[in-house]
C-alpha cells in the first residue's frame, strides 16, 4: 500500500487505545478537567457501570461558546502554550486528547455556560471533529460532558469490559482516590440513579479527617500518624498508619505529586524501604501522602494516561521520602503515639497517650523524690533503674500521677510476657520481642557512628566452617570489625574468633557467626552486602535478646521497660510483629460486664 493519511475519527481512536482503558479512565480525565476548571462541586453520574453512559457535571468557569469546537478537537487545550510551560504545567490536563478520543468511541454531548454568558451552548460529537454547530441550552455555569454508549463503534474493545458491577467498583475507587487529592470540592457519586457517594468540601483540619475517615475508615485516622515535613524545596504532608494498622494488599496507598494522583516505583521503594523491618512479613503499609515541589522538578508528561510521573531529582526525592517516613516511625514511642486498632483484635491497642503537664526532670536523681507519694513498692522500682542507668540518655517522661508510659511491672508470665500495671489498666509485653528492638537500635545506632563495642573473648574460639564462608571472613575483615567482630582466617576451612560485639557477648557467639556468615554467602560480596547491613544487625539482635521462658526478676522487667520507652519503632520487633499491647480499665469493665 502507498503511504496515506488516516482518517482523523481513526486516529481519535487509536489514541483513545492509550487514553481510555475503561470507563474509569473517561471519569478520570473529565473529572481532571473539573479541577482546572476551578470546579467547587462535581456530579459523576453513572449507568450501568459506564458501559450505557457517563456524565460529568461541574460549576467551574465554562468554556466559551467559540472554543466549544476547538475542546472537541485533536491537540488544542487552554493549559500550555508553549514548551516552557510544558516543563511547568501545574494543571491536570494538557494534551489536548481526551474530549476527542473519548467522542471517538462514545456518543458525546458537551454542555457549557460562562459566567456572563446569556445561556449555555452545546455541541455534539463522533470524534470526525466536523460538523460542529453549537446549539443554544438552558445549562447553568460550569460544565456537562455525557457520554453515552461507549466503544459502540469498536465492538471488539467493548468485549473486553468486564461486569457492570467490577467496572463501577474501579470507578467507585477511582474517585475515592480523587476526592482525597482536593479537599476544597465536593464530590457525589450516582449509579443507576442511586447515590453512592456525597462529599461535603472540606476546608477545615477535622472536616479533612472526616472525609479520610469516610474512605479509608474510622480505624485509619485512629491508627495513622499526621506528618509534615519539608526539606530541600519538597513538602510531605498527609497520614501514614502504624505499622501495627497494616493490610495484606496495597489497597489503601494513596501518593499524590501536586495534588495528582499517581503510582510511581520510586516511591513506592522508599515506602518500602521506611517500613521495611517494622512490617510483618507480607504485610503492606496503609497512606495517604501529599508530595509538593517545584512542577520544573517532575515531569508529568511520562504516561499518556498521566498516572507515571518521572522526578528529575530521583535519588533527591527518594532520600528525602524516605528520611520523613523513616523518622515519623522512630519516633513512635509509647507515650507519644495514637491508639492503632488491630481488626482482628480490637482489644490490643497501645496505649493512650497522657498529656505531660509537669515539667521533665533532669535527671533520674531530680524526678526519684517527686514520688514520695507513690507506694513503696514503686520508689524501690526506680531505685534500681536508677542503679542500673546511673546516667540515661534521656529518662521516660513520667505522667502527670508520676507513671511513666508503660507503668510497673508486676508479674513475669509464664517466663514469657510481662504484666505491667498503668494508672489506665494494664500492659503486656512480650520480652524477647521487645528486648529485640531494643537490641537492634543499639546495634544500628552503634554501626552507624560506627562505634560497635567490641569484647575480647576469653578463650578464642576455632570454627570449621565451608571454604567459601572461610574466604568471606578473610576478605570481608573490616566488614566484620564494624561490626564488632575480630575473626581471622586459620586455615581453608577454619577461622577463629577472638572478640565479639559487646552488646551480645552472653549469646552462643558460634552459632551467631555461623548465621551471620551464612547471611553474607547468600547476599554476594561487599556492595550488596552493605545493602544488607541491617538485616544482619537484625540476626545478631535476635541471638541477643532475652529467650522465651527465661525468668526474669522484677528489675530486669522494669529495666527493659524504660528501655523500650527511649528506643525507637518499639512498637514491632526486628520481623514485625507487635511487642506490647494495652488494656484499659474500660476494657477490662467490659470484659466482666462492670457498669451494664
Amino acid at each position: 500500500m502507498r503511504i496515506h493519511s488516516l482518517p482523523t475519527q481513526l486516529v481519535n481512536q487509536i489514541a483513545a487505545g492509550e487514553v481510555v482503558e475503561r470507563p474509569a479512565s473517561i471519569v478520570k480525565e473529565l473529572v481532571e478537567n473539573c479541577f482546572d476548571a476551578g470546579a467547587t462541586q462535581v456530579l459523576i453520574d453513572i449507568e450501568q457501570g459506564g458501559a450505557r453512559r457517563i456524565k460529568i457535571r461541574d460549576d467551574g468557569c465554562g468554556i466559551v461558546k467559540e472554543d466549544l469546537p476547538l475542546a472537541l478537537s485533536r491537540h488544542a487545550t487552554s493549559k500550555i502554550a508553549t514548551l516552557e510551560d510544558l516543563e511547568h504545567v501545574a494543571s491536570m490536563g494538557f494534551r489536548g486528547e481526551a474530549l476527542p478520543s473519548i467522542s471517538s468511541v462514545s456518543r458525546l454531548t458537551l454542555i457549557s455556560r460562562v459566567a456572563d454568558s446569556d445561556c449555555a451552548w452545546r455541541v455534539e460529537a463522533d470524534g470526525s471533529e466536523k460538523n460542529f454547530v453549537p446549539q443554544p441550552d438552558p445549562h447553568p455555569q460550569g460544565t456537562t460532558v455525557d457520554v453515552r454508549d461507549l466503544f459502540y463503534n469498536t465492538p471488539a474493545r467493548r468485549k473486553f469490559l468486564k461486569t457492570e458491577k467490577t467496572e463501577f467498583t474501579h470507578i467507585e475507587n477511582l474517585v475515592k482516590r480523587m476526592a482525597l487529592s482536593r479537599f476544597d470540592m465536593g464530590f457525589t457519586l450516582v449509579h443507576n440513579q442511586k447515590e453512592i457517594l456525597n462529599l461535603r468540601p472540606a476546608t477545615s483540619a477535622k472536616e479533612q479527617e472526616q472525609r479520610i475517615a469516610s474512605i479509608c475508615g474510622e480505624a485509619f485516622i485512629a491508627s495513622s500518624v499526621k506528618l509534615d515535613f519539608a526539606a530541600s524545596g519538597l513538602q510531605l504532608g498527609g497520614w501514614v498508619g502504624l505499622p501495627t494498622y497494616s493490610r495484606s494488599q496495597q489497597d489503601m496507598q494513596f501518593f499524590y505529586v501536586n495534588n495528582r494522583l499517581v503510582k510511581d516505583k520510586l516511591v513506592a521503594h522508599a515506602v518500602k524501604q521506611a517500613f521495611q523491618d517494622v512490617l510483618f512479613h507480607g504485610r503492606h503499609p496503609v497512606f495517604v501522602l501529599y508530595l509538593t515541589l517545584s512542577p520544573a522538578l517532575v515531569d508529568v508528561n511520562a504516561h499518556p494516561a498521566k498516572l507515571e510521573v518521572r522526578f528529575r531529582e530521583g535519588r533527591l526525592v527518594h532520600d528525602f521520602l524516605f528520611s520523613a517516613l523513616h523518622r515519623s516511625l522512630a519516633d513512635l514511642r509509647p507515650g507519644n503515639q495514637p491508639i492503632a486498632r488491630q481488626s482482628s483484635v480490637e482489644l490490643l491497642t497501645p496505649i493512650q497517650p497522657q498529656p505531660v503537664t509537669a515539667a521533665k526532670p533532669t535527671s533520674y536523681s531530680a524526678w526519684t523524690p517527686q514520688q514520695t507519694a507513690l507506694p513503696l513498692q514503686v520508689e524501690e522500682q526506680l531505685r534500681a533503674y536508677a542503679t542500673l542507668h546511673p546516667k540515661p540518655a534521656s529518662p521516660p517522661v513520667p505522667q502527670p500521677d508520676g507513671f511513666p508510659p508503660l507503668g510497673y511491672a508486676i508479674a513475669h508470665l509464664h517466663n514469657v510476657f510481662i504484666l505491667s500495671e498503668t494508672r489506665s489498666g494494664i500492659i503486656l509485653v512480650d520480652a524477647h520481642a521487645a528486648h529485640e528492638r531494643v537490641t537492634y537500635e543499639r546495634l544500628k545506632q552503634n554501626y552507624q557512628q560506627g562505634n560497635v563495642p567490641s569484647q575480647p573473648l576469653l578463650l578464642p574460639i576455632k570454627l570449621t566452617v565451608t571454604v567459601l564462608e572461610a574466604d568471606l571472613a578473610e576478605q570481608e575483615h573490616t566488614f566484620f570489625h564494624a561490626l564488632g567482630f575480630e575473626v581471622s582466617r586459620a586455615g581453608p576451612e577454619t577461622v577463629i574468633l577472638r572478640s565479639v560485639p559487646a552488646l551480645l557477648r552472653d549469646t552462643d557467639v558460634e552459632t551467631l557467626l555461623r548465621d551471620v556468615l551464612a547471611d553474607l554467602s547468600e547476599h554476594g560480596m561487599s556492595q550488596r552486602i552493605q545493602e544488607q547491613t541491617n538485616q544482619l544487625l537484625a540476626t545478631m539482635a535476635c541471638h541477643g535478646a532475652v529467650r522465651a521462658h527465661r525468668r526474669l526478676s522484677l528489675e530486669e522487667m522494669n529495666t527493659l521497660l524504660r528501655e523500650m520507652e527511649q528506643t525507637e519503632r518499639i512498637g514491632q520487633c526486628n520481623h514485625g510483629r507487635p511487642t506490647w499491647i494495652a488494656l484499659s480499665m474500660n476494657d477490662l469493665d467490659k470484659f466482666f460486664l462492670r457498669g451494664q
